[in-house]
């Protein structure tokens, strides 16, 4: 293992970024040019995909936001300079290659893959190939369009794709016996944070063998943010059971005093996107705008204090599983992912 590479946490330490848990995409960016560059973000027209759309916009990057929704993408990324727009949906994979054979015939070079778009703690519902829709959008889905993009990666000569994690990922790990729940009681925490796990083993394995192309990867806890759509179908009994709602389903002012905005939320994604202080590193798994500890047992959690969901579990970068995953999501997805 060289000493670049993230396999089994090596590289989970603290940089000591300067920055925070209040800090801004905004203030992350500053003096950051990114004229000439080329980035896709997914969900980048709702919450903190939107807003980290509108901050590498402004720093001078050409976006395209791949969108379910095309309306919605339209109506709120309004005014916002330098933005197109396309049809794809996560669950769809004939929509993902479609937009990603586009994507290639129209632009040389892809610079910035921010893997944005998910899902969280819904029902029971699957893809038409009979995957759990969580683990299908999540990381099936981004995978395909990762792999299918790399051309446009490679020829960036220096990329680098963020792919949006959570603290859920603490929450299961990958079950690699039964990822659809097809023999298992379906728990929707338990498809959430093993959907999450995926996307921080997928990083480290892309990162492994993507940087000899100098294709970085970065997996991202963007905080406890408040003002998204990302909750919106999950029962309100779980935000209950965790102690962050009351009887009536309204938030603890305590808690909700203590949530990030969407400035603050965005704030990882962007500065694991440009970052000069990443430029050597890669695999990791990051949250305030720096790189986090590897939780080893030592960080109390507690569901009301968000600065406290924390860390990075060892079984989501350790090298044996992300190898496992890589092979398993080629054969469950059918899309062949040589890295060269």
């Amino acid at each position: 293992m060289k000493l670049n590479d993230n396999y089994n946490g090596a590289l989970q330490q603290p940089l000591d970024s300067g920055f925070g848990i209040t800090s801004t995409a905004q203030e992350v960016i500053k003096g950051i040019d990114l004229t000439g560059k080329t980035a896709i973000v997914t969900g980048g027209y709702a919450g903190i995909g939107l807003e980290t759309v509108k901050v590498l916009a402004a720093a001078g990057a050409k976006i395209m936001v791949p969108a379910r929704d095309i309306l919605k993408a339209k109506n709120n990324l309004a005014g916002v300079k330098n933005v197109s727009i396309e049809q794809m949906d996560l669950m769809d994979p004939g929509s993902v290659a479609a937009f990603a054979q586009r994507f290639l015939a129209e632009n040389d070079a892809l610079h910035l893959l921010i893997n944005n778009a998910g899902i969280m703690w819904v029902p029971l519902l699957r893809d038409k190939a009979g995957n759990e829709s969580q683990l299908a959008t999540n990381h099936f889905g981004h995978f395909q369009l990762t792999a299918q993009l790399w051309p446009a990666l490679k020829k960036a000569d220096g990329a680098r794709v963020v792919t949006l994690s959570s603290y859920g990922h603490q929450m299961a790990p990958f079950d690699f016996e039964d990822p659809n729940f097809l023999r298992r009681e379906y728990e929707t925490l338990q498809g959430y944070g093993q959907s999450k796990t995926a996307n921080n083993l997928f990083t480290v394995e892309l990162d492994h063998r993507g940087k000899e192309f100098k294709v970085r990867a970065f997996a991202v806890h963007p905080g406890s943010v408040i003002g998204t759509d990302l909750g919106r179908v999950a029962p309100m009994a779980l935000f209950q059971q965790m102690g962050t709602h009351d009887e009536n389903g309204e938030i603890f002012p305590e808690v909700a005093a203590k949530l990030k905005n969407v400035a603050q939320g965005a704030a990882t994604s962007v500065w694991c996107a440009v970052s000069p202080a990443l430029n050597a590193i890669g695999g990791v798994y990051c949250e305030n705008a720096e790189v986090a500890e590897l939780d080893q047992g030592h960080i109390e959690h507690n569901y009301s204090d968000p600065a406290s969901l924390r860390g990075v579990q060892p079984y989501s970068v350790a090298a044996e599983n992300a190898q496992k995953l890589w092979a398993l999501t080629e054969q469950m997805t059918g899309v062949p992912f040589p890295v060269n």
